[in-house]
């Protein structure tokens, strides 16, 4: 069985995602997530996703809070509007680090549990995975995880083991357009 190195940004989004993928593949989750605005937000998901994992028998690796990854990166980006610019440039800092975290360690290959929400644009996604793919020599496990009712039952799986569900992906600008418009990012 190949070992996939996951990258998830909470636990809730990972429920389904490891659901879909843990017959085919050895799957050990990669939280590494330096867009959460603050230390606080990113330990609860980071303990939320250790517990889920626990549970299931799925082992976790993170890198510690520092967001100075994350603001150095978007430089320039911070009045883009979600969706757009700067969401694709956080989504490629996640998935350069998971694929060469995946590489140092000796994973077959890499891929993110981001493509389960209906608010993040899977083929944008899987186009940057598949770029790093040719860039670190690493395959990229394609997905989009919201088919099929995918998010639907991330939001069941997640009722059923009580995990905490935030309402933005957790940098500061998605969390402005949160309190702005009260939509779920």
């Amino acid at each position: 069985m190949k070992k996939l190195l996951l990258h998830s940004c909470c636990g809730p989004c990972s429920t389904q995602v490891i659901d879909v993928l843990k017959d085919s593949y050895d799957i050990t989750i990669y939280y590494y997530n330096p867009n959460i605005d603050c230390e606080e937000e990113y330990n609860h998901r980071l303990s939320e996703q250790k517990r889920y994992c626990k549970i299931i028998g799925i082992k976790v690796i993170e890198d510690g809070f520092n967001s100075k990854d994350f603001y150095n990166e978007i430089k320039g980006y911070e009045k883009e509007k979600e969706g757009g610019a700067r969401c694709s440039i956080c989504f490629k800092l996640r998935l350069e680090k998971t694929a060469k975290k995946a590489k140092e360690l000796g994973y077959d290959l890499f891929g993110t549990t981001l493509t389960v929400s209906p608010h993040k644009n899977s083929v944008v996604i899987n186009s940057i995975g598949k770029e790093i793919e040719g860039k670190e020599g690493i395959e990229f496990l394609e997905g989009n995880y919201k088919k099929q009712d995918g998010y639907k039952k991330s939001i069941e799986i997640s009722k059923k083991y009580n995990l905490y569900r935030q309402n933005y992906c957790g940098c500061i600008y998605s969390k402005r357009v949160d309190e702005k418009h009260d939509i779920v990012v």
